[in-house]
């Protein structure tokens, strides 16, 4: 180490300024830049905390950073806050529970301070204002939704409705990024806006996303099935809902993941009206009857004197010369009528059929192979023996169709039987142990990525290292290469004075060097010291 450091000062003795100078510079760009990689890769990594911050949110947010004194940078134009890596989701939850960031748009609390002396228009304005950015924030919430924002139309509230037509629309924007939101998730947000706003239908609220793709036209439902959409929507849901009904119900007999069933069903998507009147003359109903009854009756009297009352002063009655009447005589008629009508039996039926029949079902159905246990154990350390595969019999195959053919409640039609309806076969899966693949891929991805996280931060020091290494082997092996000095012409004078044995420099001549030439004394001291040294050390 000694003779390392001497070797050094040496060759420090035998450069020349310039050179002197020129690596004490190098040195110190060296330093400042080791310096900066050092700083560069123990500085913290900053990652994204919120992004497309309103001017509110943003303002905020940042304040509540700079209170709890928090390292932060604010990028994209002030919409996007980044902070250290291991405190993103810390900060998520407590500014969550701050209620951060509230989102672009004004919800109810527009409410919270009393405003008088406004107009029924403004009110209205704001309670719409209101019910439109609660949606908004609510949206928001749906994973894979970045922002979003709701337009109501509703209709005016008039005393004459002159448009009975016009109903309740929305739109809903959202923002995915990238991304892609399901059906479910663009579902939910259409019965979402639809039951928050009174008189809205679920088909009356259109989702559109940032790429300009209308999310909501393939949920639209038509009543009367008359799209080819719809039609398939349909016969979709019926085939699924059956083939889960089966497999559910063979799961729990053979096991999970045993069966695999496909359902195909035909549907009905005319909708008709049958109107069907029947007569029956053989059923005859009464359907009126009338009846008249007349009644006559006749009497004959003689009486010897006249009678006391009306009949004796009647002058119809003639008496006879003895003072007494003639004989009288009365007749009464009964006479009866009865007419009936009677109605041919006649039926009328009016039957309404809507579209959606499931007109008939057939199933596909793969099961797997029973496996049975291997009859001895492995020993330690003996690798495992494989289970052996054990077809079903006839019988427990018939009887497995047999309650797929239940389960679907299946019926023979015109030519066709049951077991034609239910195809049921025992096939051998084709199955791959991925988990553990995975789980290894996994674990291996994360350690390459650990490793290239670490080599990232120094890397950059080792290459300064390696070049302050290399800078440092060159420079120690260059060999200063000797200056030639201006030949000085030196006077008759000087020259008697010069011992010319001894290879001396008098004072004399030093002056007079000087003199002549003052720029070139420097190097040519340095040259005769240089050639003098090794003849001092001989002696």
């Amino acid at each position: 180490m000694k003779n390392f450091a001497q070797s050094l000062l040496e060759l420090w003795k035998q450069l020349g300024l310039n050179q002197r100078v020129s690596l004490v510079v190098a040195a110190i760009a060296v330093a400042i830049g080791l310096a900066g990689v050092v700083a560069w890769s123990q500085r913290p990594d900053f990652q994204l905390l919120y992004a497309r911050l309103g001017e509110k949110d943003s303002a905020a947010v940042i304040g509540y950073l700079e209170a709890q004194n928090i390292p932060h940078q604010v990028t994209a134009g002030g919409t996007a806050v980044q902070v250290p890596s291991g405190m993103v989701y810390k900060l998520r939850m407590d500014l969550a529970g701050k209620g951060l960031p509230s989102g672009d748009g004004v919800g109810f609390e527009i409410f919270d301070k009393g405003q008088f002396g406004l107009s029924d228009f403004v009110q209205r304005t704001n309670y719409l204002r209101a019910v439109q950015g609660e949606l908004a924030r609510t949206i928001t919430q749906v994973q894979g939704v970045r922002s979003a924002r709701v337009m109501i139309v509703q209709p005016e509230n008039r005393l004459l409705l002159t448009d009975q037509g016009v109903k309740a629309t929305a739109s809903v924007f959202v923002d995915v990024g990238g991304g892609r939101l399901e059906l479910d998730q663009v579902n939910s947000i259409r019965h979402l806006v639809a039951n928050a706003v009174q008189g809205l239908h679920p088909d009356q609220v259109a989702v559109v996303d940032n790429r300009g793709r209308v999310l909501s036209e393939d949920l639209r439902q038509d009543p009367t099935l008359g799209s080819a959409t719809s039609q398939m929507k349909y016969r979709q849901q019926v085939e699924d809902y059956f083939a889960k009904k089966v497999e559910s119900m063979l799961a729990a007999v053979i096991g999970p993941g045993n069966a695999v069933v496909r359902v195909s069903a035909e549907i009905d998507t005319e909708a008709t009206t049958l109107t069907q009147e029947k007569y029956d003359p053989d059923g005859q109903v009464l359907r009126s009857q009338t009846t008249t009854e007349d009644v006559i009756v006749t009497t004959e009297s003689r009486a010897a004197g006249g009678a006391v009352g009306v009949s004796s002063n009647v002058p119809e009655k003639a008496q006879l010369a003895d003072g007494t009447t003639r004989p009288s005589s009365s007749s009464d008629q009964n006479r009866k009528n009865r007419t009936m009508t009677y109605e041919i039996n006649r039926t009328l039926t009016n039957t309404t059929r809507s579209p959606g029949t499931v007109k008939s079902l057939t199933a596909a159905v793969f099961i797997a192979p029973r496996l049975s246990a291997p009859a001895k154990p492995a020993a330690p350390g003996a690798p495992a023996v494989e289970a052996a595969v054990q077809k079903r019999t006839a019988e427990e195959l018939t009887a497995l169709r047999q309650v797929v053919i239940n389960a679907l409640g299946l019926k023979p039609g015109a030519g066709q039987s049951l077991e034609s309806m239910v195809s049921l076969q025992e096939m051998s899966f084709q199955t791959v142990e991925t988990i553990p693949a995975q789980m290894e891929a996994l674990q291996t991805e994360g350690r390459w990525q650990g490793w290239f996280a670490a080599a990232s931060r120094w890397a950059a020091v080792a290459g300064a290292v390696a070049i302050f290494f290399i800078f440092w082997r060159t420079l120690a092996q260059q060999k200063p290469e000797p200056v030639p000095v201006e030949v000085l012409a030196m006077t008759p004078e000087a020259a008697s004075r010069a011992l010319p044995k001894s290879n001396q420099i008098t004072p004399e001549l030093l002056n007079e060097l000087i003199r002549q030439k003052p720029a070139n004394i420097g190097i040519a001291l340095r040259d005769w010291v240089s050639t003098s040294a090794p003849g001092a050390n001989n002696n």
